[in-house]
């Protein structure tokens, strides 16, 4: 995982399960909120198997990039690999988001998250080791939920979503931000 300081640069890497405790770093990370064509987001439980927020319903898809990886395509291969959704593209729409947030146990969760929308027309075919559970939801009826506090989510998703909703109404026609605005850490370009 690329450890990154306050400011989003790249101060070296470490193994996940080196990573994830009470003393997490912050570390380069990613969020996805996959939709279809109707603005349905895919919400997905989290395997109870999990070392962070086990069986806990959240966004779509959160992962790590590999060293070297854009942000995009970890979206997209994370996407490929927890969900079975072959998506072509991953938009950027909230560059520097960042949390952290302390399961009961201690465990912390600390990340520099930039967030992606995905649009897909295929069907989810969940990766057991990644996901226990799926749910489609109608955007809006899941950011009211979430806002009003009658959804039980992840914190970080729970974070997110007033963001989000700031960016207006339709999921679709949210504004996208150019890959400048990411983290320098993120900002991988492969010719």
């Amino acid at each position: 995982m690329v450890l990154v300081d306050g400011t989003g640069h790249a101060l070296g890497t470490a193994p996940k399960l080196s990573v994830h405790g009470r003393e997490t770093p912050l570390h380069l990370a990613f969020s996805s909120y996959v939709f279809d064509r109707a603005g349905r987001v895919l919400l997905t439980r989290r395997a109870t198997h999990k070392l962070t927020w086990p069986g806990v319903w959240t966004n779509s898809c959160c992962g790590h990039p590999m060293l070297g990886e854009p942000l995009d395509r970890a979206v997209l291969r994370r996407l490929s690999y927890e969900l079975g959704l072959p998506a072509k593209r991953a938009d950027l729409v909230l560059p520097r988001f960042s949390y952290r947030a302390v399961m009961g146990n201690g465990i912390v969760e600390h990340e520099l998250c930039p967030v992606y929308r995905v649009t897909v027309d295929l069907a989810e075919a969940p990766n057991p080791d990644e996901v226990d559970d799926t749910r489609w939801m109608p955007w809006s009826d899941f950011a009211k939920g979430v806002l009003s506090g009658l959804l039980e989510i992840s914190p970080w998703c729970r974070e997110q979503v007033p963001l989000l909703t700031a960016l207006g109404p339709d999921p679709l026609r949210w504004p996208t931000a150019p890959d400048d605005e990411l983290p320098p850490a993120a900002r991988v370009r492969l010719d």
